[in-house]
């Protein structure tokens, strides 16, 4: 009987010396190791459940999401703001989820919101000056990195702050710079974990992968000064405004109705593939070669106006699941992390409810899977987990004849 308990002793022992050691690991995973790494499959997380963000998602709703999106096997999440306290209740969410459950994971690539001077306002705008929140979002974002190095790997300096189609607030390329030195700096002074990274994200055009007006020193210094670079890009939102890979071609007319719209989306991933490349080779042409990958990519499973049925006919659930499964399959071969956009459906981004920055999540607001994941839902991943009090089920009922009647095929290319 004593040599049983000895044995059970050295037993427990022994279990919490490789539980410890294995969660020292996981503390220790740094950014370099997570980006690229298919087993850590990364998105774009905002929790809001109602049609404002002044009701901020609580720890145990967030808890709630971050097991579906683990059960989902991500394991990266990409936030955007530190403005409200959603940030800091995911944080603290992920660091309860961790002491709760042996070896749980999820990382955080923490956004911090810049706007040019006198944005938002009716004053003349400022491009090359910040607004008065840059320093406060940036002074966050250190606090919650430091309060946070187990779970924080990268900080993320603006999102789409540089793309100059973003009128309401974006900045010249300098103000983007000045900050990631400035964090950079506090790295090598040991103010912030010296293996945290800093990039920026936005879009694939301000990256210079786009027009020639975004080729300017100030961003040739700040791919120099980011630790990888965070590439955006949505044919999507081209299949409007530059519907040039759009539309089902002549030699495709005789195609089924799936047939064509495969084709369609197949293009729209090859749309997206020439973006990112085209950010590449800018990036090698002024001499630099450091990781690329997508902060953001998504497609909208509705839409009203421009994308929906009045318009370029892109968005239902069977092109928004195509496209996902097309673009992981892409960045898992090319060992590209890409933060797909975005987990949750959410309806504070358009006061249209029918505006399709509403529609990008893969679950949406009823705690329904779309059709992107319903094969998830058959292998039970979600078992015995909720949002809101819902178990997790499929949208449509899981009829895809249901599905199918709000598929439309893209209109024939135009000849010019």
């Amino acid at each position: 009987m004593k040599n049983n308990i000895i044995y059970l002793l050295v037993l427990v022992l022994v279990s919490c010396g490789t539980y410890k050691s294995k969660r020292l690991a996981a503390d220790k995973i740094t950014a370099e190791q997570l980006l690229g790494n298919v087993d850590y499959q990364a998105i774009c997380y905002g929790g809001y459940r109602t049609a404002t963000r002044e009701v901020v998602p609580t720890v145990a709703e967030i808890k709630d999401d971050i097991r579906l999106l683990a059960a989902m096997n991500i394991k990266l999440v990409r936030t955007y703001n530190v403005h409200y306290s959603e940030a800091a209740n995911l944080l603290q969410a992920i660091a309860e989820l961790r002491q709760e459950t042996a070896g749980f994971e999820m990382y955080v690539m923490l956004g911090a919101w810049i706007d040019c001077k006198n944005s938002w306002t009716d004053k003349p705008l400022v491009r090359n000056e910040d607004s008065d929140r840059n320093a406060t979002e940036i002074a966050e974002a250190v606090r919650l990195a430091n309060a946070y190095p187990e779970i924080v790997k990268i900080i993320a300096v603006g999102n789409e702050a540089m793309v100059k189609w973003a009128t309401a607030y974006y900045v010249e390329p300098g103000i983007i710079l000045k900050w990631v030195n400035y964090l950079q700096g506090l790295k090598q002074q040991g103010k912030l974990p010296a293996k945290l990274w800093i990039t920026s994200s936005d879009n694939f055009a301000s990256w210079g992968g786009g027009g020639n007006e975004y080729h300017v020193e100030d961003l040739n210094q700040l791919i120099k000064a980011v630790d990888y670079i965070s590439v955006h890009t949505y044919p999507m939102h081209d299949t409007h405004y530059n519907p040039v890979f759009w539309g089902v071609k002549e030699e495709e007319k005789a195609l089924s109705e799936k047939a064509k719209i495969d084709a369609v989306m197949g293009r729209a991933k090859a749309y997206a593939v020439l973006q990112y490349n085209n950010v590449v080779a800018y990036m090698k042409l002024i001499g630099v070669n450091k990781p690329v990958h997508i902060g953001e990519s998504g497609w909208a499973s509705s839409a009203g106006e421009l994308y929906g049925n009045d318009g370029s006919k892109a968005t239902d659930e069977y092109k928004a699941a195509l496209f996902y499964k097309l673009m992981r399959q892409w960045t898992n071969k090319e060992k590209i992390s890409l933060f797909y956009f975005e987990a949750f459906d959410e309806q504070w981004k358009d006061k249209n409810p029918a505006g399709s920055e509403n529609h990008f999540g893969l679950i949406d607001l009823q705690g329904r899977a779309k059709y992107a994941i319903w094969d998830l839902v058959d292998k039970d991943v979600f078992k015995g987990l909720t949002r809101n009090g819902k178990p997790i089920s499929k949208s449509y009922g899981g009829s895809e004849a249901a599905l199918w009647q709000d598929v439309k095929t893209p209109n024939p290319m135009v000849k010019k």
